[in-house]
């Protein structure tokens, strides 16, 4: 078949490859000059298999306004709120507040996260790409005792769930990540062996170049307008513009697959899609080891500041916040100040300060937190977008998951969590 495939951030390439892989002609559509280059630039670099959850938690919602109300708070609102990030706040709550969600949509997300970690091996033994990758597993701390009780918890559901994870003291995080022997406050943590790293931008770059050897095309800056459809209803075209305005031929294609971030909310209203996913801005930065010593050697969240640190080789990475600022692409001194401010209370003369990389974009999150993968209203549309906080961990799966209905086999995992009409 003749597949277009719309975006090129992770979730995008991911899908060209598991389609090409299958003998499709795939056709990819970017706005940007490159793949990867929007939410996959610069993310926390973790591959978080067995520790994805939802948006719309009822626990979240309690924290909400503290956190809002605080300096150093990980949740902000840009005010006044704009009538999209209001809309998104009410069906968020709605979710949150449903009996039973959480926990259902929760296990669906942890579910995909175990699958895409076989997807994930599957990609790396099908193509060498170069990414700073890793699975040196992913520890989170407890600060306190409040801290380590929820941690237990969790835990509870990883056994429930057969995920490999284990509870650490604070001896046994510093076993795991000596450059947290000294770190405090510090009562203990849990660490997740099987989750990953890497460098998504890299990856991203780099299985698109396998994918262009192997015959996948790449239509970059240039802008899908709109869609051309049969009397029956169905997509047979997509219009398309390059990024200076002129008018380019339309792509033809037997099925469509919409991986398009943050522009799948407008995106899909061009093919009868409602698509209430909203730009959760978040920040990062990125530098150069200093002292290796003092640096973790895998992933490391701080559930003081909410932020996650992840070594990438040579590199560092913190990434922290979620605020609701629209499309804002505004860099605030404050927001990279709490984010040194976070690494170096752990993690004191890891990184060279004067080196690092700003970057702030927007993540694709669904009012209650699981990504959209499945079918259209059409026959010949798809929809793999939505992916939140965890496009670069749940991508391999997701992938595979969309190829699998083209193709009309039976998805390797139950999708109704992630149906597309959950939405109305």
């Amino acid at each position: 078949m003749e597949i277009a495939v719309i975006g090129a951030g992770v979730v995008g390439v991911t899908t060209a490859h598991a389609l090409q892989q299958r003998g499709h002609r795939v056709t990819v559509v970017e706005s940007h000059a490159a793949a990867g280059l929007e939410t996959s630039r610069a993310n926390a670099g973790q591959r978080s298999y067995g520790y994805v959850y939802p948006w719309a938690s009822p626990a979240m919602l309690k924290k909400a306004l503290p956190w809002l109300v605080k300096r150093d708070g990980p949740l902000k609102l840009q005010l006044p709120p704009s009538r999209d990030t209001l809309r998104f706040l009410a069906a968020t709550w709605r979710f949150a507040q449903a009996p039973g969600l959480f926990e259902a949509n929760k296990r669906a997300m942890l579910r995909l996260g175990a699958y895409s970690r076989q997807c994930f091996q599957a990609l790396e033994d099908d193509a060498t790409l170069a990414f700073d990758g890793g699975h040196g597993g992913l520890i989170d701390l407890a600060s306190d005792v409040e801290s380590l009780k929820g941690l237990q918890v969790n835990a509870g559901l990883l056994d429930e769930m057969g995920i490999e994870h284990q509870l650490l003291t604070a001896a046994e995080v510093a076993e795991h990540e000596p450059a947290l022997a000294h770190s405090q406050p510090l009562v203990g943590g849990i660490w997740l062996p099987g989750d990953g790293t890497g460098d998504c931008y890299r990856f991203t770059q780099a299985l698109a170049a396998v994918c262009q050897a192997r015959g996948v095309r790449f239509l970059f800056d240039t802008q899908v307008t709109g869609a051309q459809r049969d009397q029956g209803g169905h997509l047979r075209a997509l219009t398309l513009a390059a990024n200076d305005g002129e008018a380019l031929e339309p792509l033809a294609a037997d099925a469509f697959v919409l991986c398009a971030g943050t522009a799948s909310h407008r995106l899909g209203e061009l093919f009868g899609a409602r698509l209430p996913i909203y730009p959760v801005k978040g920040y990062s930065l990125t530098m150069p080891l200093r002292d290796a010593s003092r640096a973790p050697r895998s992933t490391v969240i701080d559930d003081r500041h909410k932020v996650v640190v992840t070594r990438l080789g040579e590199r560092l990475r913190v990434t922290g916040f979620v605020e609701l600022a629209g499309h804002d692409r505004e860099i605030p001194s404050q927001r990279l100040a709490t984010l040194r401010h976070a690494l170096a209370s752990r993690f004191d003369g890891a990184a060279d300060f004067d080196a690092a990389e700003p970057w702030t974009g927007f993540r694709p999150m669904t009012p209650d937190g699981p990504p959209v993968i499945g079918e259209g209203k059409r026959n010949n549309l798809f929809l793999n977008t939505g992916h939140g906080t965890f496009g670069w961990t749940l991508s391999a799966a997701s992938a595979q998951l969309i190829a699998q209905l083209i193709d009309g086999d039976k998805p390797a995992l139950a999708l109704e969590a992630f149906r597309p009409g959950r939405f109305g």
